[in-house]
């Protein structure tokens, strides 16, 4: 850990090392506010102008959630810009490029008020070479509210490294 608190950032840059860290956890992002404009601009991209996400005054009144929440795929599409700020361990293995190949599941555990933080919290659950040059990688991302014990979202991405 740094002065700070903040933990120092662990470098995977082989196979054979990220192949060692499977069931370890990677890191956990910084908190992300997730604001009124944000799911206003998500709603307008996808045309989903449902009123529990985008009419605070009626959301106050008639949701059971007492305001406003973002949608479940902007909670999911969020989890890249999430990882991009993971502190703990990073994989940077000779690549390419990389692909986010797809998702084993994907669960919404608990909605995401507008004005909450949200932080990703990664763990490699499992990894291996699936052809000459391609090494793909299973992660569970669990999307975590601030304050609250049950966490958003719960997902089982895979992503594969194309290597030089």
């Amino acid at each position: 850990m740094d002065e700070e608190g903040a933990m120092d950032t662990r470098i995977l840059s082989t196979v054979d090392a990220v192949l060692a860290a499977i069931g370890r956890e990677i890191g956990v992002s910084e908190w992300l506010l997730i604001e009124q404009s944000r799911v206003d601009a998500f709603a307008a991209v996808v045309g989903d102008f449902q009123w529990i996400h985008c009419d605070p005054a009626r959301a106050a009144k008639e949701s059971a959630f007492g305001g406003t929440i973002a949608h479940g795929a902007l909670t999911l599409s969020l989890v890249s810009t999430l990882r991009e700020d993971l502190r703990g361990t990073r994989i940077e293995l000779n690549a390419k490029m990389g692909v986010l190949y797809g998702y084993n599941k994907v669960r919404f555990v608990s909605p995401v008020p507008v004005g909450s933080r949200i932080r990703l919290r990664q763990t490699l659950a499992d990894a291996k070479l699936v052809k000459p040059g391609v090494f793909e990688m299973q992660f569970k991302e669990t999307v975590e509210v601030e304050g609250k014990e049950r966490p958003a979202l719960i997902v089982e991405a895979i992503n594969r490294k194309f290597l030089d």
